[in-house]
C-alpha cells in the first residue's frame, strides 16, 4: 500500500478544498433531527450539489455513473469533507453505500441504468429490508415469503429496523423464494417500491428520541420479477456483497469524524481542567492510536476493494468489529470529559454517545463479526 500522494492527487485535494470552502457557506440551515421529510430534502440537496460538481459516486465505476476515482482520491474526498464539516450521506446512506454498490456489482445493464443515476443525482432514497422480528442475528432464518405469480412476486411478511423507511422510495428487500431449500439457499434479493399497495410503515423511536428506523409490514405486495438482482434463490450470495460494502467501506467517513471528535475532546479537557488527569490523557492517547490504526486499515480495505473489482473483502469484519468498540469507548471518554453536560440531550456529543451504543449490533453484531474473523480469516473450526 503506497501512502504517498501523486501530483494529481494533491491537485484533487486542493480543488476539493476550494469547492468546499465556496459551497458549504451556501447551504441552508440543517433541519431538526426529528424532521425526516426536512432531513431527506436537505440530504438530497447536498447530494445534488455533489452530483453537479462531479463528486457524486466518486469511486463508483464509470459504467455505473461514477468517476472511477482511485482509492486514494476516494479517501481524500472523505478526509476533506469530514474535516470541513460537510454533510454526510444522511437519509440516502443505504442507496449510496449499500444498495447502489450492490446493483453496480450484481445488477443487469437495465437495472444499473434505472436505479443508479437517481441515487447519484439525489432523486431517490433507499431503505434496507433485511432484519426480521424473529430472526435476530441469524439473517438467513428470515421468513418473509415471495411467491411467484407470472411476472410478479407476491410478498407477505414483515421487516424491522428498516432504516429511513418512512422517507424511502425503494427498499433492498430479502425474501424467501424457496421455503424447501436450505435456509441460505432459498433467498432472493429484490428492489421493492415503497409506494406499492400493501406496504405499511410504522416508525420506531430510538433511545435518543429519533425515528430513523421503522417496522415494515408486507401484505401481498406485488414486485416485478424484473426487480430481482441476481438469480432466484441466489440472494444470500448477493447479500454477502451488500454486507461487504456495509461493513467494509460504509463507515470510512465516520473514522475521520471520530478523529475530529477526539481532537475536540482533547481541547475541551484542556479548557475545563480535566487534562491534568494522567489516566484521562492515557485514554485519549490510546484512542488516538486506535483511530489512527483504523484509518490505515480503512486505506488497506479500500485498496483491497479496488484490486478485487470494487467489492470489499472479509477484512471489513475486522474493521467493523474494532471500530464499533473504539467508537463506544470514544463516547464513554466524552462523557468523562464533559461531566454533567453529557446528560443533556441538547449536547451533540450526547446524542452521538447514545447512537454509539448501537454500533456493536448494527450491520452485524460483534459476536457475528468475531465468528467471521475466526472462521474465514483465522481458519478456526465452526462452533457447534
Amino acid at each position: 500500500m503506497d501512502l504517498t500522494y501523486t501530483e494529481e492527487e494533491r491537485d484533487f485535494r486542493a480543488r476539493l478544498r476550494q469547492w468546499l470552502a465556496k459551497t458549504l457557506p451556501e447551504l441552508p440551515a440543517r433541519p431538526s433531527p426529528d424532521d425526516w421529510p426536512g432531513r431527506r430534502a436537505y440530504d438530497l440537496g447536498w447530494q445534488r450539489r455533489l452530483y453537479e460538481a462531479g463528486y457524486a459516486g466518486l469511486h463508483w465505476p464509470v459504467d455505473a455513473g461514477g468517476r472511477g476515482a482511485t482509492p486514494t482520491q476516494h479517501l481524500i474526498f472523505l478526509e476533506e469533507t469530514e474535516r470541513a464539516g460537510a454533510p454526510y450521506v444522511g437519509a440516502n446512506f443505504v442507496g449510496l453505500l449499500h444498495a447502489g454498490p450492490t446493483i453496480a456489482a450484481e445488477g443487469t445493464a437495465g437495472q444499473r441504468a434505472r436505479w443508479l443515476p437517481p441515487v447519484l443525482r439525489g432523486d431517490e432514497v433507499w431503505c434496507q429490508g433485511f432484519s426480521e422480528p424473529d430472526a435476530g442475528s441469524d439473517l438467513a432464518s428470515l421468513r418473509t415469503r415471495a411467491v411467484r405469480d407470472g411476472d410478479d412476486y407476491v410478498i407477505t411478511g414483515s421487516k424491522i429496523w428498516t432504516s429511513h423507511a418512512e422517507v424511502a422510495d425503494w427498499c433492498e428487500l430479502l425474501v424467501r423464494t424457496d421455503p424447501a431449500a436450505p435456509k441460505h439457499r432459498g433467498i432472493s434479493w429484490l428492489a421493492m417500491p415503497m409506494d406499492a399497495p400493501g406496504v405499511t410503515v410504522r416508525p420506531l423511536r430510538t433511545l435518543a428520541g429519533s425515528a430513523e428506523f421503522a417496522e415494515v409490514f408486507l401484505d401481498e405486495v406485488r414486485v416485478p420479477v424484473a426487480n430481482r438482482v441476481g438469480a432466484e434463490n441466489d440472494g444470500w450470495r448477493v447479500t454477502m456483497v451488500t454486507l461487504s460494502f456495509e461493513r467494509g467501506t460504509a463507515f470510512v467517513g465516520e473514522v475521520v469524524a471520530c478523529r475530529r471528535t477526539l481532537g475536540g475532546l482533547a481541547r475541551t479537557a484542556k479548557a475545563n481542567g480535566r487534562w491534568d488527569d494522567p489516566v484521562l490523557r492515557r485514554r485519549l492517547g490510546r484512542l488516538y492510536g486506535e483511530f489512527g490504526a483504523l484509518w490505515r486499515l480503512t486505506q488497506w480495505n479500500v485498496s483491497e476493494s479496488e484490486r478485487s473489482g470494487g467489492v470489499p473483502g472479509i477484512g471489513g469484519s475486522v474493521f467493523k468489529l474494532a471500530y464499533s468498540h473504539a467508537r463506544q469507548e470514544l463516547y464513554d471518554v466524552a462523557a468523562e470529559v464533559l461531566g454533567a453536560a453529557s446528560l443533556s440531550l441538547d449536547e451533540e456529543w450526547t446524542l452521538d454517545r447514545l447512537s454509539s451504543l448501537s454500533y456493536t449490533i448494527a450491520a452485524g453484531t460483534s459476536q457475528i463479526q468475531r465468528n467471521i474473523v475466526a472462521e474465514r480469516i483465522l481458519g478456526l473450526p465452526k462452533g457447534r
